[in-house]
């Protein structure tokens, strides 16, 4: 069953990597006459971050009230000096969970606030996986993060804005600043802006613990012709990996866009313990290797798609605040299936089968102990699944 609301009459527009994001974002801003919410997991200081901050600044000296949210843990490098130039000029910054935790592991601390999303006068919302930071993660790469968000205009935006003032609300009652709770009201208009059908779905730990996964099996449940599944972070769990593979035993013609560069060690390695199960099932898995994949996006039969925050793995599914959006429109089905295939067919490499299965015992060896080390990391955390037992066979 699908957890998304289909809500009629929106206008999504697709925006590949910052280039498209970043000018819409601050044009948004610029143009704000009300009331502005931001909510992103990295803010950084460096020249995009500087450029957004400015224009929040400028938004907050005409008398728009700037609500920005970020992530203790994903900006914990964004200095104190930064964040008080923007409080002096009037923007609101709260900090979700500030603390620092890598030397006390706990549950609760490892619950991020990983969404990107940004609201302007209840008429405009960005998401998608786009952080405030620079495109090119190092100055020596050659391409940039390969990442999509959206812009939203339309009827979908009365879910959107109630879960931004919601969670602003919750943070600004923790931080004692129940001055900044409830400034302006604005309603979001009701009048169509397009033709596309479209939902808004968010994971927390309360009420809508599962809902993204919900929609994704939903979606890969009910599918007959094609799944596309681009992820930075890729390590689903059993009901998760089924599914693709029961999808794929039945005709579907399955493609993974997955990381191809090593980002983060751990990950890297316990993802690869999964290929040969998803391979043995007929699943395609292409390493995107032009620059880092930091995607999390979805087509499914030319149809169905969505475009958030949340990757396909436990941090995401299980710990962090997420959202995404899911839109069914085949127009938008087969612009974003489009760019996705130019990558896979320009800027990926095919994972071979064969090539995988004759790589040495010890590859092997290292791949699975990092899936089994996060799992139990997991398990004692208090998230653990049950461990995919049949993958040993790879």
């Amino acid at each position: 069953m699908s957890s998304a609301t289909n809500v009629s009459g929106n206008a999504v527009k697709l925006l590949r990597n910052g280039t498209d994001f970043f000018p819409a974002l601050e044009q948004a801003i610029d143009s704000a006459q009300y009331e502005i919410y931001l909510e992103t997991y990295i803010f950084a200081d460096d020249f995009t971050g500087r450029k957004i901050s400015s224009a929040l600044i400028r938004a907050a000296q005409r008398g728009v009230s700037v609500h920005l949210l970020i992530d203790g843990f994903g900006s914990y490098k964004l200095p104190d000096s930064f964040i008080q130039n923007m409080l002096d000029a009037n923007v609101k910054v709260l900090i979700y969970r500030r603390e620092v935790f890598f030397f006390k592991l706990r549950r609760y601390r490892l619950r991020r606030m990983h969404r990107k999303l940004a609201v302007i006068d209840a008429r405009i919302a960005f998401t998608g996986g786009i952080n405030i930071i620079d495109d090119y993660t190092q100055p020596f790469e050659h391409a940039p993060r390969f990442d999509y968000a959206v812009s939203i205009e339309g009827p979908l935006l009365k879910e959107i804005y109630a879960a931004v003032q919601r969670l602003w609300r919750t943070v600004a009652w923790a931080h004692f600043k129940k001055r900044w709770v409830g400034t302006v009201k604005l309603s979001p208009a009701d009048k169509h802006k397009g033709n596309q059908l479209a939902g808004f779905l968010i994971r927390d730990n309360l009420r809508h613990r599962h809902d993204i996964e919900r929609e994704y099996l939903s979606a890969i449940g009910a599918a007959q012709n094609e799944i596309i599944i681009a992820n930075a972070y890729f390590l689903p769990g059993r009901h998760f990996c089924d599914a693709l593979n029961n999808a794929a035993r039945r005709g579907v013609n399955v493609i993974l866009l997955l990381q191809g560069k090593v980002e983060y060690r751990l990950q890297h390695y316990a993802t690869h313990a999964l290929y040969g199960n998803l391979l043995d099932a007929g699943i395609k898995i292409y390493e995107y290797t032009q620059g880092y994949l930091h995607a999390k996006v979805a087509v499914i039969d030319q149809y169905w798609t969505t475009i958030g925050s949340s990757n396909i793995d436990p941090f995401s599914l299980m710990l962090a605040r997420e959202a995404n959006a899911v839109v069914r429109d085949p127009d938008f089905a087969n612009q974003l299936r489009s760019s996705l295939m130019l990558a896979v067919s320009e800027h990926s490499l095919l994972v071979a089968r064969t090539a995988w299965r004759s790589k040495s015992w010890l590859y092997h060896a290292v791949n699975w102990l990092s899936y089994y080390a996060i799992y139990y990391a997991q398990s004692i955390l208090g998230y653990g699944q049950k461990p995919i037992e049949h993958h040993l066979t790879a």
